[in-house]
């Protein structure tokens, strides 16, 4: 009887772990470790020369693709049907960018965005992420920024336009 007790505590307990444990492995790891020879998945660009600005869409498979700054990440992300045809949005499993003051990677989803600054990517005008609402409106005065965009409201239309200093 003792046994049989201590057998079911054990398969009650393998239980729970596995309804914790199985989600956690399933969810993205984090930000893809770059190669050297990374291109960006728009321009071909090396990303690796352009660390502040990297950004990156990791899929469900663990694959990756790797952008030099958030303006042609957002142009892939709302263009799959152009740059990746085979892919879906429904294979992405997490986008990170290099949130502009830490320089860390980051949830680009979580993120402000500075359109229309005085600060440049390595593509020209680009769209500056800053972690928090207030960190992009300092960022939008001392840079001379036309406004701040959450990640849901950025259109191809904010990614065509050329702002004017």
């Amino acid at each position: 009887m003792k046994r049989a007790r201590i057998a079911c505590i054990a398969g009650i307990c393998c239980i729970f772990l596995l309804i914790i444990a199985v989600p956690a492995w399933s969810a993205a790891a984090g930000p893809a470790e770059l190669k050297k020879d990374d291109r960006c998945a728009v321009c071909g660009m090396f990303v690796a020369k352009y660390r502040p600005w990297i950004a990156q869409i990791i899929f469900s498979d663990n694959s990756y693709a790797a952008f030099d700054g958030p303006k042609d990440m957002f142009k892939y992300y709302l263009q799959m049907n152009k740059y990746a045809p085979a892919r879906k949005p429904s294979d992405i499993a997490a986008v990170y960018v290099t949130e502009y003051y830490s320089a860390k990677l980051m949830d680009a989803k979580k993120m402000f965005y500075v359109i229309g600054s005085n600060v440049l990517g390595p593509m020209g005008d680009e769209l500056i992420p800053v972690a928090s609402e207030a960190q992009a409106k300092e960022f939008l005065k001392d840079h001379k920024g036309k406004g701040i965009l959450k990640f849901q409201e950025i259109t191809t239309d904010h990614l065509l336009r050329s702002y004017e200093q």
